[in-house]
């Protein structure tokens, strides 16, 4: 008679797990941009695209990644000029989010994504809604975490922002210059937050430190005047969320001061069985709710992304 060992079997159970969850940093080259990204569980797997927003990267993510990989491929790549990403200076790629998108694009179709998730978190959303217009067919589900698609849903910090996209003066420009500073990046984490202690400072101190770096803060300010491309773009996006009712979470952090509550709620005039929840915190709302937030993202790709 054979007998098994029933210590090994259950040291093999947890080895597998580890194996499903370890996420990997790789780099994929993309024409001239040298895309860092996160990578997770096994490529057979639903495909799932993570999408961060200014001011981060895919270590906002970090949280999420690793509990979504057992049973999806979880790709999180760092847009051009943000994170590890290698992209080029100003002067030889366009800082624009049509090209980002075209950038991330092909991204996913050179790791053969055929279909995928979308997560999407502020600059990401835009991003996302353009491939989503581009390859409807492709996008199974959404999640978006503060990433807009409505004029509603521009909060009143908007304010000199848009006085930039109706007169785009060196003048205004410049009245923009504490955006792009380590300190407004702290703010932008902190605003909001009834708790700041629950905000580990490693994200506003990574990202301070990126758009400290020569030349990055032009970047984003480049794109900060191409976000009007974004707001006009919006009845295009609603139409796509209309004629093709995407199953639709969003988890929005309800202080959030640049993307507001209407914002989401008006998901429901597009797609009414839109799944729309807030929670008392700001813009990040994954720095101080994931524990809330990541079941809630995982539940809903079980249900609706097969």
């Amino acid at each position: 008679m054979v007998v098994t060992s029933t210590k090994s079997i259950a040291a093999a159970e947890p080895t597998t797990a580890v194996a499903a969850n370890q996420v990997h940093y790789r780099y994929e080259q993309v024409d001239d941009v040298n895309i860092f990204y996160r990578e997770a569980g096994n490529p057979s797997a639903p495909a799932v695209l993570l999408l961060h927003g200014f001011a981060a990267s895919s270590f906002m993510f970090r949280d999420l990644i690793p509990e979504l990989a057992d049973r999806y491929h979880v790709i999180a790549p760092d847009l051009p000029a943000f994170g590890f990403t290698e992209a080029p200076a100003r002067d030889e790629y366009a800082y624009t989010f049509s090209q980002l998108a075209m950038t991330i694009g092909q991204f996913a179709e050179q790791l053969r994504l055929d279909t995928y998730a979308l997560v999407v978190h502020d600059y990401g959303a835009p991003v996302g809604w353009r491939l989503a217009v581009s390859h409807p067919t492709r996008v199974t589900a959404i999640i978006s975490q503060n990433g807009n698609a409505y004029e509603e849903g521009l909060g009143e910090d908007w304010a000199p922002i848009q006085a930039y996209w109706r007169e785009p003066t060196q003048e205004n420009r410049e009245a923009l210059h504490d955006f792009t500073t380590p300190a407004s990046i702290k703010w932008q984490y902190l605003e909001g937050v009834t708790d700041k202690s629950s905000v580990s400072p490693d994200g506003y101190t990574l990202e301070g430190l990126q758009i400290s770096r020569p030349g990055n803060a032009d970047i984003q300010l480049d794109l900060v005047l191409d976000y009007a491309s974004n707001v006009a773009m919006y009845p295009e996006f609603q139409q796509y969320f209309r004629a093709h009712q995407p199953p639709l979470l969003a988890v929005w952090g309800k202080n959030d001061p640049f993307f507001v509550p209407p914002g989401a709620q008006a998901w429901k005039r597009d797609i009414p069985e839109a799944d729309i929840r807030f929670y008392d915190t700001g813009h990040f709302a994954l720095e101080t709710h994931s524990n809330e937030i990541v079941p809630v993202i995982r539940q809903f790709l079980d249900k609706n992304v097969k």
